[in-house]
């Protein structure tokens, strides 16, 4: 058995890049900045903060979230998993480059905006709730999703494996 699963929280680092391709299918491309928080050792030693950058592709139904939700600086939690391509560049060079493609993605919060132009009338907004999604299933409200994925108590796991 093996098993390929990523769990990453972090922020967009630009607006995703969208393409069409036949039958309107859609897949979106953006990366996505997570941080380990530094730290002091106890010989006072600074360890500075340290960013990776994830590269995300986004296909079908979570390409369109990302066309219309999700921006640069945009909090994300995101699941899926690691597919590694190869591909010869213009000067015949082998390239890798390792990619997550999400199954799942969170908002967890949305860009600041900026602020309003003063001649139009500010509007109260109401609090956003999270937006979630996966490849299999469209796109849902929290409230809808904790139904879904309250236990069922009165259905036992008919799979018990033991080690």
């Amino acid at each position: 058995m093996s098993v390929n699963k990523v769990i990453l929280i972090g922020n967009v680092g630009k607006e995703p890049e969208v393409r069409y391709l036949e039958n309107d299918v859609r897949v979106a491309n953006f990366p996505l900045a997570t941080t380990e928080r530094g730290y002091t050792m106890s010989n006072g030693t600074q360890v500075p903060d340290r960013t990776e950058w994830h590269s995300i592709v986004v296909w079908r139904n979570l390409a369109e979230i990302a066309e219309k939700y999700i921006h640069k600086s945009t909090k994300l939690y995101i699941e899926g998993k690691l597919k590694t391509r190869i591909y010869e560049d213009k000067a015949g060079i082998r390239r890798y480059i390792t990619e997550i493609y999400a199954d799942n993605i969170q908002i967890l919060s949305q860009p600041q905006q900026q602020p309003q132009q003063p001649q139009q009338p500010q509007q109260p907004q109401q609090p956003q709730q999270p937006i979630y999604g996966s490849a299999a299933a469209p796109v849902m409200q929290q409230p809808m999703i904790e139904q879904m994925t309250q236990p069922n108590n009165s259905i036992e796991n008919p799979v018990q494996q033991e080690f």
